[in-house]
């Protein structure tokens, strides 16, 4: 039987770099790893092996910590192991983003019950650095240019999922929310995108108001 777990890790394990990116910046592509091909697996397969549908919550694109280590977005080292009980031989590590969605889950009532109702994925499933240093796939307008046909095929191929047409959720407020949104405004993905602030701005800014965002994005996912 077709799963969704089997169409996910197909997606993953099919994944071809955008073309002609400027030779400045680097393609982000832990997929092509056999270990994270490994993690992919293990994960999609235990939180995903049925046919019930999902929203989907976009992010920009991976950072080198969380996704771009481990292929599974905003899940750092740290949390595949102590939140979804997957072992792994990654090197221990956190990130910001990771910390703040997985304090969410747990108030949406954990890990089962929250990848039951979404998938977590992002504009550009690939991430991409310079010098050394995240780059959001925006930041740069030569790149933007080259990943924008990368973007649209996948975002083509993961709407052809069971996922909800009627809304989807963008993390990334403003750039990602303008750009996702033009985008929808072409290709008709989804009725509605509703727009959440990015765990970083909040864990770097607003740390101290934190459990103010957390109920801010379990109001938005209808959490009881």
């Amino acid at each position: 039987m077709k799963t969704f777990a089997n169409e996910i890790i197909q997606f993953y394990r099919n994944l071809n770099p955008p073309g002609k990116i400027p030779e400045t910046i680097e393609c982000l592509f832990p997929q092509k790893d056999e270990t994270v091909q490994n993690a992919i697996g293990l994960f999609y397969s235990k939180y995903y092996n049925d046919n019930s549908p999902r929203s989907l919550i976009f992010g920009i694109n991976p950072g080198r910590f969380g996704a771009g280590t481990t292929g599974i977005n905003f899940t750092a080292p740290k949390q595949l192991k102590e939140h979804c009980e997957i072992a792994h031989s990654f090197k221990y590590q956190t990130e910001l983003s990771a910390e703040f969605i997985y304090e969410m889950i747990i108030g949406y009532g954990g890990c089962d019950k929250f990848y039951g109702d979404f998938i977590v994925t992002a504009v550009s499933p690939l991430g991409f650095v310079k010098n050394g240093k995240n780059l959001n796939y925006y930041d740069d307008k030569e790149l933007l240019f080259a990943v924008t046909p990368f973007i649209i095929d996948c975002i083509n191929k993961q709407t052809k999922w069971n996922i909800n047409r009627e809304k989807c959720f963008c993390i990334g407020g403003e750039k990602n929310f303008k750009f996702l949104s033009a985008l929808n405004e072409k290709h008709k993905w989804f009725n509605e995108i509703i727009p959440l602030p990015h765990p970083r701005f909040i864990m770097q800014y607003r740390r101290k108001v934190k459990e103010k965002f957390i109920e801010q994005y379990l109001q938005a996912f209808g959490s009881d």
